[in-house]
């Protein structure tokens, strides 16, 4: 029997007074009244459970916002574009300014029939992320195929930077030959500057190690221009997981369009797919910036040996307590003013010979950038100096 029942009972059968009853199970008298009063209008009805549902919500997404939501959901998906739920917030927030939380997005898109829930799908946070730390630091490079109007067989050579996600090279051939790659490497290192390190799968254009036909160009290219080059495992493509995860986006891209009927249109949409990529599209694994804009935010890496006058390296650090760091430059340590109110922060230092930059490694906001001055012990932070608090003077007793 449940609880409101026996509260009703007590008090009709038993005669007993609402507030007695109140007392004796525990609860608010005005319940025990509300309870008796729908028990007077609906009889046994008054039993039945009933949702504890708000009758207005008004913090609960327009419908008129709910149906932008939907259409940019179609939009995006039509033109074989990204058109998950930070997406469609990103594009909102151009909009309005503003734009609801991805999870509201999320449950939206579910309840309306655009999302499958996969409760059973591994979470992104268990995922153990690579990623350099400069751009050009390292390139991942992969071949994928695609097909032609007629069904002819193509293939698509792809070259992201492994920080930034910048597509730095992105070509069609009907096969691609050792020198081809070549041809398209130098390109993108002509656009671009040369990457410290590249990155690749085992296949034959990219090395002959595996099948013991000595170097293939690439590799010799490489090799003259001191770029170290690597290659993942046999059968383990999460190695090159960034340029592989870039091919799923480029042909969702692709299989919106026209079919190509040659090779020269193929490239054409290649170009006009790496301007709106580069330039426009909101990367997620960015914080929702573009690979250009997060491309030219850091100073690039560059092969070891090429610029022996130029000094790169990257260091985490902590702010002192005074809101100060500490860099050694020539031999001689040099103390760097960010101010107290960064006293504690985890930083990230990008240092390119006197340019120092410092990163608050949780946000990524810029704190400081400066050109060291190698002549000055300490920098000092540029700001002016705030107003000095006066010193309160004691009264003097006088005397008895």
């Amino acid at each position: 029997m449940s609880l409101a029942r026996l509260v009703i009972t007590a008090v009709y059968v038993e005669g007993r007074s609402k507030s007695e009853v109140a007392r004796e199970y525990k609860v608010s008298r005005r319940w025990v009244q509300k309870l008796a009063a729908r028990y007077d209008a609906e009889g046994e009805a008054a039993f039945e459970p009933r949702s504890r549902r708000p009758r207005s919500s008004p913090h609960r997404v327009s419908g008129e916002l709910e149906e932008q939501i939907v259409a940019l959901r179609k939009s995006l998906t039509e033109q074989g574009l990204d058109a998950g739920a930070g997406t469609i917030a990103f594009h909102l927030a151009g909009r309005h300014g503003s734009a609801p939380a991805v999870s509201t997005i999320w449950r939206i898109l579910a309840r309306r029939g655009f999302v499958t829930p996969q409760p059973r799908k591994r979470p992104r946070s268990s995922y153990v992320r690579f990623q350099a730390d400069q751009p050009n630091e390292r390139w991942q490079l992969d071949i994928t195929h695609w097909q032609l109007a007629d069904g002819g067989p193509a293939e698509i050579l792809n070259i992201i930077d492994d920080h930034s996600r910048l597509l730095t090279g992105s070509a069609a051939r009907h096969t691609f030959k050792a020198a081809d790659v070549v041809s398209v490497f130098r390109a993108a290192a002509a656009a671009h500057g040369l990457p410290a390190t590249m990155l690749s799968d085992n296949g034959a254009v990219f090395t002959g190690t595996p099948r013991g036909r000595g170097r293939v160009a690439l590799e010799i290219e490489l090799a003259a221009l001191h770029i170290s080059f690597r290659h993942s495992r046999a059968y383990h493509p999460q190695t090159c997981g960034k340029v592989e995860r870039f091919h799923q986006t480029l042909k969702k891209w692709l299989a919106r369009r026209p079919a190509a009927a040659t090779i020269a249109a193929l490239q054409a949409q290649l170009d006009a797919f790496a301007r709106y990529y580069n330039t426009i599209r909101p990367h997620r694994a960015l914080g929702r910036r573009t690979p250009a804009d997060a491309f030219a935010a850091r100073p690039k890496a560059c092969p070891a040996g090429l610029t022996a006058a130029a000094h790169y390296r990257i260091r985490h650090d902590r702010i002192d307590d005074s809101g100060v760091i500490t860099i050694r430059y020539n031999s001689k340590l040099h103390h760097i003013g960010i101010g107290r109110a960064h006293a504690g922060t985890r930083i990230l230092l990008l240092i390119q010979d006197l340019n120092v930059r410092i990163i608050d490694n949780a946000t990524g906001e810029l704190l400081r950038d400066l050109e060291l001055d190698p002549g000055r012990d300490y920098q000092p932070t540029g700001r002016p100096p705030g107003p000095t608090p006066k010193t309160p003077r004691k009264r003097r007793t006088p005397r008895p």
